[in-house]
């Protein structure tokens, strides 16, 4: 027998698609449109002439780490999973393969394309050590670390995989299992260190591949030791998935799933009682949003990420309040909105997928129930299962950052004509932010309803829409908001100072991401609605286009 025979025909199948072509031209062109529109704001700046290499090598990077650590939430955390729910995972083992032929030919499939795609970016890295500021070691640890982190994330994905059936529980145990293994190691170091009032002493951060990759900037020494660490844990990962496949594919018993199925009933929609009133108090305001909105551990994950940051909040505040808190803030502010962003397209795109695939479309289609609201009721759904809790994570995020703005700074110095507050122009920038946040998590709700009509599964429809609403768009309008401001000379006066240059450059670029993002969100909010209600029966039934031929009338859909 072929040793490892998945992995050979699933290399094959994968070389030839063509997504695996343009998808890494397309991260090789990101890459080079970074590094020109960085060249170019970076050379309009007045103060002579730097270093720009070392800026430009920590830009890619951290966006291709970024890149490599969601690898696993939208190629592997559903790989097997979703074969188990076909029923075609167990033929595999009507044969002499075992679970680690299964395991690593998946695991070659889903991962040519990512792999690809980063080596795509290695040559424009190699061009940053021309420029200044890298070093030759820098360079290859950091590649290094780059590929082990994207390694990591598709084992961790493998691993939740295996023991998971539901798509939507196995992104979000994906996104738990790399939060904990990124965040845990460091966290734990920090406590104590913080509890033993002596020096931060890497122990359980070995473990995270993110601590990997900032040893890889020759930050102190422990990189070997973490890399191989981190390596070891992602491997074994890899071996527990072999081993628990081939005892976790198989259905219950009857009697095992009848008892399952009645407590899993009574833990997810609750009592008699609180079914009878939500179902009253929904059913008649519209009866899809009652569908949508009757499982009531849907907000758990927000409601716990919003007590989560409150308790972070206070704890930082306490322990931390004069030295490294506000920056801190900043930072997990920012990686709150990025998981909201995360959350809100997977449930978005989880109704209409998972309707489909089980066959309650149809019945949709065949109720007495108008487009208008089996639309809209996904999309209530999503604004009472999450308004409040997502509220609670905007406060916390981005009110204390304006707190700390209006008493901690002054105005800034050497400003023409104006006397331009400094504190105007951060304050302004973090209610901006709060504002853009907002229609982002609007967009992507209407554009993830939208994917997920119209995509294979709820992972791909999950994908598209961050990629598509956030991911391209904020690359565009960050280039175009760097660039445009360089191009009205008048604001830039021969002889100006350097923080008169910065704060009209600052001010002009916030308003042009704000206005360039809140029209980016409003044009996929109408896109989304407008495709929704126009051709819903259309999209929701794709079998439909078969009849369509020069042989047959057309179909005339029903009016909704």
């Amino acid at each position: 027998m072929t040793f490892l025979p998945i992995v050979e025909r699933e290399l094959r199948v994968a070389a030839r698609k063509r997504g695996t072509f343009w998808l890494r031209v397309v991260a090789a062109l990101v890459a080079l449109v970074i590094g020109s529109g960085f060249f170019l704001i970076a050379s309009a700046f007045p103060g002579g002439q730097m270093p720009l290499g070392g800026a430009l090598f920590s830009i890619l990077t951290w966006l291709s780490l970024a890149a490599a650590l969601s690898a696993g939430l939208f190629f592997t955390s559903d790989c097997l999973s979703e074969e188990k729910r076909e029923g075609t995972l167990g033929f595999l083992f009507l044969t002499d393969l075992r679970g680690y032929d299964v395991v690593l030919g998946k695991l070659a499939a889903t991962s040519l394309r990512c792999g690809f795609a980063l080596l795509a970016v290695f040559p424009v890295l190699a061009i940053t050590q021309l420029m200044g500021g890298v070093e030759v070691g820098q360079f290859w640890r950091t590649l290094l670390a780059l590929t082990h982190a994207l390694f990591f994330s598709l084992a961790a994905g493998m691993l939740v995989s295996t023991v998971s059936r539901d798509a939507q529980k196995a992104l979000s145990g994906t996104l738990l299992l790399l939060i904990f293994f990124l965040a845990g190691g460091p966290a734990v170091d920090g406590a104590l260190a913080l509890a033993q009032q002596h020096s931060f002493h890497p122990l359980f951060s070995f473990t995270s591949p993110g601590y990997v990759f900032v040893k890889a900037s020759g930050w102190g020494g422990g990189f070997w030791p973490a890399l191989l660490t981190s390596q070891a844990l992602a491997w074994l990962m890899l071996g527990l998935s072999s081993i628990l496949l081939p005892r976790t594919w198989q259905q219950k018993s009857a009697k095992s799933s009848r008892t399952m199925t009645h407590r899993d009933y009574w833990w997810r929609y609750g009592g008699v009682k609180r079914r009878s009133a939500l179902r009253r108090k929904l059913l008649a305001v519209n009866p899809v949003l009652w569908l949508a909105a009757r499982e009531r551990l849907q907000g758990s994950a927000v409601w716990l990420l919003a007590v989560v940051l409150i308790e972070v909040f206070v704890v930082m505040l306490v322990f931390d309040a004069a030295k490294y808190f506000w920056a801190a803030w900043s930072f997990i502010g920012g990686a709150v909105a990025v998981l909201l962003y995360l959350w809100t397209a997977s449930q978005a795109s989880q109704f209409f997928a998972e309707a489909r695939r089980t066959g309650l479309i149809e019945l949709l289609l065949a109720a007495p129930l108008s487009t208008h609201d089996i639309v809209h009721g996904p999309w209530l759904a999503l604004v009472r299962l999450f308004a409040w809790p997502v509220a609670i994570c905007l406060v916390v995020s981005f009110v204390p950052q304006v707190f700390n703005t209006i008493t901690g700074m002054g105005r800034v110095t050497g400003v023409v004509g104006s006397g331009l507050p400094m504190v105007w122009l951060s304050g302004g920038g973090v209610l901006v932010g709060t504002l853009v946040t907002l229609a982002n998590l609007a967009a992507l709700g209407w554009f993830g309803l939208w994917m997920g009509l119209v995509s294979k599964n709820a992972r791909i429809a999950t994908l598209k829409t961050i990629v598509l609403v956030q991911v391209v768009p904020w690359f565009v309008i960050t280039v175009a908001s760097s660039l445009i401001p360089l191009m009205l000379p008048s604001l830039f006066r021969t002889g100006s100072t350097n923080s008169t240059f910065f704060v009209w450059y600052s001010l002009l670029e916030l308003v042009l991401t704000a206005g360039l993002s809140l029209a980016k969100d409003a044009f996929f909010i109408s896109l989304a609605r407008r495709k929704l209600l126009r051709d819903f029966r259309t999209l929701a039934m794709p079998a439909m286009a078969k009849l369509h031929s020069p042989f047959l009338p057309p179909i005339i859909a029903a009016k909704s």
